[in-house]
């Protein structure tokens, strides 16, 4: 998957139009298609890559239309009815299509009043074919998203921004790689997986990298690339007093062997089990910095060998960039919050700006490794969030526990771990209890602005539940 630069989703729009009118008004479709490329493309094209190929109004071209839109990749169909259209000659193609479908319920005409005529009417009466189309497609139990806007409002294409970043998202997770280095902690049974289950309904597929191919990694780390990545740690990060250029050297070659597996394996995201690397004495130190910089460009991760962890935090972050993992750890019951941090890992682009982030070593070594272990002690910028945990309910079903957060102007506190705070929209008590009896895990993930709508829209792509606590 991507950096946490979002990719922009790519749409096909297929515009329908009636076959009568061939006949009966001449030149229609070509004015409704002028239309679309004077007003409707430039109002998409902010929000999305659009194909558009020119309107269709018999079956067979509305099916060899989105079968060519599905092969050239695109995220989700757009269909807008430009004229009046029955449905039925769209079913076959929209029932049999994989692409995810939101349907625009729109015209060029704004008002309707004293001046309104019958060629007005003709070129403004697209709405009724929606109703059609909308019913059949729930009668055929075909999911799909319906959006009424006119390309003139404040805020015409916000839900068909939401649907596309929701679409291209699911897509990308569906062929995301997880690595998972070691293996997970024993007894963490809230991320427990079926990994062909995982295979078969989320799509991601996972490789295992031995700790030894991390620790061969590192060795083999050229000095030209250390030497860059230590004076980038100097330059960009508050860099404690008492940290050598020998331990910044090995944070650097634990980061290029990490970046080394993320691309020669093609991962989306990756896990690692902390414990495992002090497995073998030859481990140099622990890649807390160099993950930390890498969710910076959108890889995912998760803690603990949590696979499932590492997918939501990459999905997150091709929902809504940027994403990170976090993980629950002390009540505020004074504040109203949630103390959020884990042993050393935080999306960096997250930081707040308004001072360097700390780069300190850890005084107590969370494992067994040949050298110190430095940390980056991000404190997020504060503002509204959005909390989402991926998880598996009853009956391995997917699930998505969301709920609406506020970071407050928190940190850095003189610890040696990434801390942030989180602030329900609720009493702290009641989201806790709402959280744990929603099957909320205890990883997750986390991200800036709000979130919601769009995670709504990808649950049910993705056919998982939406619970929003």
């Amino acid at each position: 998957m991507s950096n946490s630069v979002r990719t922009r989703p790519k749409v096909g729009l297929l515009a329908l139009t009636l076959e009568l009118y061939e006949t009966l008004a001449p030149g229609l479709r070509q004015a409704r298609e002028q239309w679309v490329r004077r007003e409707l493309l430039p109002v998409l094209d902010p929000v999305a890559d659009v194909t558009f190929d020119g309107a269709v109004f018999r079956r067979e071209d509305i099916d060899a239309q989105v079968a060519q839109l599905q092969a050239k990749g695109v995220d989700a169909l757009l269909v807008v009815l430009l004229t009046y259209s029955p449905s039925q000659i769209a079913l076959p193609a929209l029932s049999r299509t994989s692409l995810p479908l939101v349907v625009w319920n729109t015209q060029e005409l704004f008002a309707v009043d004293g001046g309104f005529t019958a060629d007005a009417m003709l070129a403004n009466h697209g709405v009724h074919g929606t109703q059609d189309l909308a019913n059949v497609l729930a009668r055929s139990r075909v999911r799909f998203e319906y959006v009424t806007s006119h390309p003139r409002d404040q805020e015409a294409t916000k839900t068909l921004n939401d649907f596309f970043c929701a679409a291209a998202a699911v897509r990308r997770l569906r062929t995301a790689r997880l690595g998972l280095i070691g293996y997970p902690f024993p007894g963490m049974g809230d991320f427990a997986v079926d990994t062909t289950h995982m295979a078969a309904t989320l799509g991601c597929q996972w490789v295992n990298l031995p700790v030894e191919e991390y620790i061969k990694r590192c060795a083999a780390a050229a000095a030209p690339d250390i030497d860059k990545l230590v004076a980038v740690y100097r330059e960009s990060y508050d860099v404690a007093a008492d940290v050598t250029d020998e331990d910044l050297a090995m944070a650097a070659r634990a980061e290029l062997a990490l970046r080394g597996m993320v691309r020669d394996n093609g991962l989306a995201a990756l896990t690692y089990q902390f414990t495992a690397f002090g497995d073998d004495e030859r481990t140099p130190t622990v890649p807390f910095v160099g993950i930390s910089r890498l969710m910076a460009e959108g890889v995912g991760f998760g803690g603990e060998g949590d696979l499932i962890a590492a997918a939501g935090t990459a999905f997150l972050n091709l929902l809504q960039p940027p994403a990170s993992f976090s993980e629950m750890f002390t009540i505020d019951f004074a504040g109203n919050a949630i103390f959020m941090s884990h042993m050393g890992e935080a999306n960096v682009a997250m930081a707040r700006t308004d001072r360097k982030v700390p780069l300190v070593p850890r005084q107590t070594p969370i494992t067994r490794t040949q050298g110190r272990q430095l940390e980056l002690t991000t404190s997020f910028r504060p503002g509204p969030a959005t909390l989402c945990a991926l998880t598996l309910g009853a009956n391995a079903k997917w699930r998505l526990v969301v709920s609406r957060m506020t970071i407050p102007d928190f940190g850095p506190l003189e610890i040696e771990v990434p801390h942030f705070k989180l602030q329900p929209s609720c009493d702290v008590r009641d989201f806790l209890t709402a959280y744990a009896k929603a099957g909320g895990p205890h990883h997750n993930a986390v991200c800036f602005g709000d979130a919601r709508g769009r995670l709504k829209m990808a649950a049910n792509l993705l056919g998982a539940e939406y619970c929003e606590v």
